[in-house]
């Protein structure tokens, strides 16, 4: 509960650095464990870094458990020009095994699936986008609204906009103080990865833990009923063990 979890990927968002049918351990202690039902934490032995791949729950349905890679930290500014990322104004190249699919969407050209909303960002050419930090205050107005109202909502208010007025828990606010830290995640497969650029910021609340190593793997699309033997014969033994990094 505290310390170690198994985790199946099901889906090719980290691949070629995790493929779907891998099953890992997830280091929990690291980021320090949650007390269940609550938002306490244990005592941590390091903070979420750079490039660490990170197990959490997935803030538009907390059921379900993502995996994906920490690119932006709090305080971070990170943004995206023709696919190459940035982060506080310096290039950040992809995982050895990230990987691109299709062609590139040009700069100014709107995704309406791409958060925030109403934005001119799409998933090649994104941002520049702050990821807010406990204790930093934010602007509120009808143009940064679409940015931060999700993160208000989950730090426990109800936000509404009458006219050009931003009103939180019934008050009219020109500025919010944020209560938590806020991280950014992408999958190294960005073309097929459900991940930040499309819900937004990552709250630390939702951590769970660190991938640590994959323990088994083989082709999740073959059934053990109906293809037994298949099924056997596409183990990837090479896989077993490896470290995720």
């Amino acid at each position: 509960m505290f310390v170690i979890e198994s985790y199946r990927i099901p889906t090719g968002s980290m691949e070629k650095t995790l493929l779907a049918g891998d099953f890992l351990f997830v280091n929990k202690y690291v980021y320090g464990p949650k007390v269940p039902f609550t938002d306490i934490r244990l005592p941590k032995i390091h903070d979420v870094r750079r490039g660490d791949i990170i197990v959490f729950k997935f803030p538009r349905d907390r059921s379900l458990n993502y995996i994906k890679r920490c690119v932006a930290l709090p305080g971070d500014t990170l943004e995206i020009r023709g696919r190459q990322l940035f982060i506080n104004a310096k290039a950040v190249t992809l995982p050895e095994h990230g990987q691109f699919i299709g062609a590139e969407m040009p700069p100014g050209y709107g995704d309406f699936q791409i958060f925030p909303s109403l934005s001119n960002y799409n998933k090649d050419n994104y941002g520049p986008l702050h990821i807010p930090r406990k204790g930093d205050v934010i602007e509120l107005t009808p143009e940064t609204l679409p940015v931060y109202r999700d993160l208000i909502v989950d730090e426990g208010h109800t936000v509404s906009l009458v006219g050009s007025r931003v009103f939180v828990d019934g008050m009219a606010l020109a500025r919010y103080t944020v209560a938590r830290n806020y991280y950014f995640a992408m999958g190294d497969n960005r073309d097929n990865s459900l991940d930040s650029r499309y819900w937004g910021f990552l709250p630390e609340t939702d951590l769970v833990g660190q991938a640590m190593m994959v323990y088994w793997s083989w082709d999740p699309d073959l059934s053990l009923l109906t293809e037994p033997v298949d099924k056997i014969s596409s183990i990837r033994w090479q896989r077993t063990g490896l470290t995720v990094h």
